[in-house]
């Protein structure tokens, strides 16, 4: 993503403008982009026009429009973003307060204007902007039959083909059918390899299954076999991923990711819930609690709940997070296209470490279970 322009007053008003680059700067996008913000992008409109003779012609042609937003449409695998409002300036193409999709698009500069700007905002910008925070990684599971040829990024695992090849058991005295079965479908998973991982540019490929095998010939696997690990993992599904992570030899090698950073502080939290229960909470209400007595060390939040369509939740979960940073905590914030913050969302999408212990908090309220994600 590139920055265009900047100009945010001290009152947290104030406009961006940037320019896409690829895909996943749409997952960006997506983060920052909230209902009622206004939206200023190119847009193509089907215009059609009569001559004084009478006849009629149809053209497409280029235009700016902006929009209050309205709705807004991610699809993850496809990185693709559509986002619908009423036009706010006049147009001579769209009429004022006619309703218009923009499909923002590579390469193509739009400007967004807010009513206030947040850190979390704008710390999405600023991450989307700096390339050494975007770390890349394939990722292959896959069982007998069964594979997920995957991209971790920062922000989301992306499952980008799924294969599955029915395999002939294997029968006593002969296995042709079997490893003819087997070879099949190694070389539809090698295939779906190279042409959804980019070897030149990841910095690494974990393969992961409950047995491994070799796939030989091509110069690009060699020149780049530093960057394969072999693991260990149970099944050939997505959700295996969250496993795969969680092994010493990925995370060492991984160790600066995004997605490596989250398992961690999640790992850590289920830990201190099982070994120090007043030190771990999840749910609003009681986090709430904790943090009014700042005794918050980490906080580990989805970017669901910052994306809530109700704004005084939106509001209530970031006030949070600037409470926490302000008192010397730790805010940790999940993809919600990640596995782990998927598993996050399953505790509320919001949970904390305590700085120390705070026993009776379990019963200071009945409504920690609550889950405010919108």
């Amino acid at each position: 993503m590139k920055l265009i322009a900047k100009h945010i007053e001290k009152d947290r008003t104030g406009y961006v403008t940037l320019c896409p680059e690829e895909a996943e700067d749409m997952w960006y996008i997506y983060n920052i982009l909230q209902v009622g913000d206004r939206l200023k992008a190119s847009t193509v409109r089907r215009v059609t026009t009569e001559s004084s003779t009478g006849s009629v012609a149809s053209s497409r042609v280029r235009t700016k429009v902006t929009i209050v937003i309205a709705a807004i449409d991610f699809d993850s695998q496809a990185s693709t973003l559509h986002v619908n409002g009423q036009n706010v300036e006049e147009n001579k193409h769209i009429k004022l307060g006619a309703f218009h999709t923009l499909d923002l698009e590579l390469r193509q500069n739009f400007t967004l204007a807010k009513a206030e700007w947040d850190f979390f905002t704008l710390g999405k910008i600023d991450e989307a902007c700096d390339l050494s925070k975007r770390a890349e990684v394939g990722a292959i599971v896959l069982q007998e039959g069964l594979a997920n040829v995957c991209l971790l990024t920062q922000n989301m695992t992306v499952v980008r083909q799924r294969i599955e090849t029915p395999v002939p058991r294997k029968r006593q005295g002969s296995a042709t059918d079997y490893e003819k079965g087997m070879v099949r479908f190694y070389d539809q998973v090698f295939k779906a390899m190279l042409l959804h991982i980019d070897l030149t540019l990841i910095k690494a490929v974990i393969i992961a299954s409950p047995g491994f095998t070799k796939k030989s010939g091509l110069k690009l696997i060699f020149e780049n076999k530093y960057k394969f690990l072999l693991v260990h993992c149970s099944s050939g599904h997505k959700h295996a991923l969250q496993e795969v992570i969680q092994d010493p030899t990925v995370r060492a090698r991984l160790a600066d990711t995004k997605a490596s950073r989250e398992t961690r502080a999640l790992e850590d939290f289920y830990k201190m819930l099982n070994d120090d229960e007043d030190r771990a909470f999840y749910g609003y209400d009681h986090v709430a609690r904790a943090n009014e007595q700042g005794a918050i060390d980490r906080l580990l939040v989805t970017d669901a709940l910052f994306r809530s369509a109700d704004i005084a939740t939106r509001k209530r979960y970031i006030a949070l997070a600037e409470a926490v940073r302000a008192d010397g905590g730790k805010v940790h914030i999940f993809s919600s296209h990640h596995v782990s913050g998927e598993q996050l969302s399953q505790l509320t999408g919001v949970a904390a470490m305590l700085k120390f212990p705070i026993p009776d908090l379990e019963s200071d309220s009945n409504d920690g279970d609550e889950n405010d994600e919108g």
